[in-house]
This record gives structure tokens, C-alpha cells and sequence, in this order.
């Protein structure tokens, strides 16, 4: 039988084929279309992932308020801002420079991109040598700006849920409206010389 709970490793596996077989089909396993993301040309990534996330958080807000799920049910960590500051920037240069991010790039491998190796060693590589420096200094830069309040704006600061998802929902539109902007802005010049190009 298939665990389907927190602890079953097969689903884990499971879920993730599905979610590289997604990013594939999507076109993320392309480094162009991912490094579009950082020329401003190309918003899909973005405007995916951040749909992904308020998706999630309507969802996950209307399941408990349904009484479907116990509040308590989600365990997320206590935020590390200055690990994630750094931690962040790092694989976004990575990101930018190459188009891959570690999903990614599995993903890219698997599909048969043989310039995906290169992140693939990377991300093994970079795990372990991280692994081998991680000591008390380290641990201590990363504790820095550490929020051990609460694991959501509710607990944290005392924002309200139902003011966090007016905000997700109004960041959504917003992005998709700046992303399309720059789209359409990035597009044009390329199209029109596609059309002299053709009566020519």
C-alpha cells in the first residue's frame, strides 16, 4: 500500500515526479525561459509560483475555517530571515546566471540537458561542502533576525488571515498586471521588426 502520510517516502518520490513532469511540460526546465524571469521579458515563472501561493493560502484558510483541518495540523519552522537573506541570494545569482535553480535542474537532467549536469554536480556539491564548514559562527550568523514567535504574520505580528489573503490576492493582480506591462513593453520592438523583416 502507498503511504500517503508524513512519513512515506514513496509519495514523497511520487509527488515530485508529478511536479518535474509539471515544470517540464511547462516549459521550466528551459534555462532561456527561466533567465527571461530576470530580464524583466518574461513573467510566467513568477506569476506561476506566486499564484501557486496564494492558491495555497485561500485553500489552506478555507479548509480550516470549514473545519476540514485542525489548526495546528501545518508545521512550518520558525524564520531565519538572515539564512534565507543569504541563503536567497546565492541561488538567485546562480539562478540568473545559469537558468537552473536545484529543482530545476533536475528537471532540465532529466529531459536530457546535458548543461543541467553542471547545477546538478553544483547542488551535491554545495550541499555537502555547506555540510562541512556548518559550525558554531555559522549558526550563529544564521540565528540572526530569527522570528521564533509564530510560523505565520497571525502569530508573529498579529496580522489577521483574512488582511494577509486581501493582500496576497491584491499582490497577485498586481503582478500579473507589472508582469504583463513588461511583457507587452519587451515584445513589441521584436515584433514589429518581425514584421518588416517578413514584407521585406
Amino acid at each position: 500500500m502507498l503511504p500517503l502520510h508524513e512519513t512515506g517516502m514513496a509519495s514523497g518520490l511520487l509527488c515530485g515526479v508529478l511536479f518535474g513532469y509539471v515544470l517540464e511540460n511547462a516549459g521550466f526546465g528551459s534555462p532561456l525561459k527561466l533567465t527571461s524571469q530576470f530580464r524583466l521579458t518574461d513573467w510566467s515563472v513568477f506569476k506561476v509560483m506566486f499564484t501557486a501561493i496564494v492558491v495555497a493560502a485561500f485553500g489552506f484558510w478555507g479548509m480550516r475555517a470549514a473545519g476540514l483541518m485542525a489548526p495546528d495540523t501545518l508545521a512550518v519552522p520558525p524564520a531565519l530571515l538572515m539564512a534565507a537573506a543569504v541563503g536567497g541570494g546565492l541561488v538567485g545569482a546562480g539562478f540568473a546566471v545559469g537558468g537552473y535553480c536545484p529543482g530545476t535542474s533536475v528537471v532540465a537532467l532529466s529531459s536530457g540537458r546535458l548543461d543541467a549536469i553542471v547545477f546538478f554536480v553544483g547542488l551535491f556539491g554545495g550541499t555537502y561542502g555547506f555540510a562541512a564548514v556548518f559550525g558554531p559562527a555559522m549558526r550563529s550568523m544564521m540565528a540572526m533576525g530569527s522570528i521564533a514567535e509564530g510560523d505565520n504574520f497571525t502569530d508573529a505580528y498579529g496580522v489577521s488571515e483574512v488582511t494577509m489573503l486581501a493582500v496576497l490576492a491584491v499582490s497577485l493582480v498586481a503582478i500579473y498586471y507589472v508582469g504583463g506591462w513588461f511583457e507587452r513593453r519587451s515584445s513589441g520592438p521584436v515584433n514589429a521588426e518581425q514584421a518588416v523583416a517578413g514584407a521585406k
